[in-house]
């Protein structure tokens, strides 16, 4: 079989992984563009994720860089998995905001992958950074592409 083309497996992993992430559907996340270890993401604020303090609370933009990075760094067909997170929050984030989380993979190997994330706001602004580093395990998303992509189906 075939290596497949890097775009139209990104595409294809990150549709099956929004398919069936209840998580990122519940906080309104959609995805707007996709590419080899790369992954934008978008979402509003509503009023039930605001803290006492009147802003976003911080675990709701973690969520979304975090949403991002998840899609950059599977895109390339193996199962992986976050094993570090971190996250800075340089300016606060109120409801109605509308924030775009542009996640990419700054470096990688057979086993591990490194990727930052950058949040900004609507007026352009940043608002977080995020770094998070994935083990990728031997696991293929895609089965039938197991043997071009190195790992083992899913499904064993």
């Amino acid at each position: 079989m075939a290596t497949p083309d890097p775009q139209h497996l990104a595409e294809r992993v990150v549709a099956g992984m929004v398919k069936t992430d209840a998580f990122s559907r519940w906080l309104g996340i959609e995805v707007f563009d996709v590419a080899p270890g790369r992954a934008s993401c978008r979402m509003t604020v509503r009023d039930e994720m605001v803290n006492g303090f009147g802003t976003s609370h911080g675990g709701i933009v973690f969520s979304l860089a975090d949403s991002a990075f998840a899609f950059a760094s599977n895109n390339c067909g193996r199962l992986s998995v976050a094993i570090d997170c971190s996250i800075s929050f340089p300016a606060a984030v109120r409801p109605g905001d509308v924030l775009t989380a542009v996640a990419v993979q700054e470096s990688g190997s057979r086993k591990l992958a490194f990727c930052d994330v950058t949040v900004r706001n609507h007026h352009d602004a940043i608002v977080a950074h995020f770094r998070g580093t994935v083990y990728r395990t031997t696991t293929d998303h895609i089965p039938e592409l197991g043997s071009t992509l190195g790992g083992r189906p899913a499904s064993e």
